[in-house]
């Protein structure tokens, strides 16, 4: 990627790049402080598909959030091999399910699945992070954790499918 930075005689400078996709960016920062952002989903184009101005916190903010300031994206090849062995999934508790009306601790789930329960919605309230004294009821979902084998074995619980 290149960037390209020109002179604005009287207004400031501008800088400018083409993406991979061959859109391009401009930034104009004026020399009063004012920026103004421009993206062209054509390069080509001679008007700017959209615009925003910013002020110079808002810029150096969103600069520190492209560089990951808050938020560092996962390496792809480590990100496959969590999404082989690891997944999250919602799972709906059945009347006939042997977790019915106990607690989080008296059901035993992770030492029967070797999953986790990471939350629960119970008819309108979310439970982030439950402790381990919820109880759990018929038509709970649970937001759980685990390997394929270990979801697959809770399923089954929740289904009714296998006795404690």
């Amino acid at each position: 990627m290149k960037i390209k930075a020109a002179d604005l005689p009287g207004i400031g400078k501008k800088l400018s790049f083409i993406t991979a996709e061959q859109s391009m960016i401009v930034l104009i920062v004026h020399h009063t402080g004012k920026r103004e952002l421009y993206f062209f989903e054509d390069a080509d184009n001679d008007e700017a598909d959209f615009s925003i101005n910013l002020t110079g916190e808002e810029t150096r903010e969103f600069g520190a959030q492209l560089l990951g300031a808050m938020f560092q994206p996962v390496d792809m090849d480590k990100m496959k091999m969590f999404k082989n062995q690891i997944i999250i999934e919602w799972v709906d508790v059945s009347p006939a399910s042997p977790l019915v009306q106990k607690t989080i601790a008296e059901s035993q789930i992770r030492t029967k699945t070797g999953a986790s329960i990471i939350g629960i919605v119970k008819g309108e309230d979310v439970i982030p992070v439950p402790d381990i004294h919820v109880v759990i009821h018929a038509g709970d979902t649970l937001m759980t954790v685990g390997k394929r084998d270990q979801m697959s074995a809770l399923e089954a619980l929740c289904r009714g499918e296998e006795t404690t």
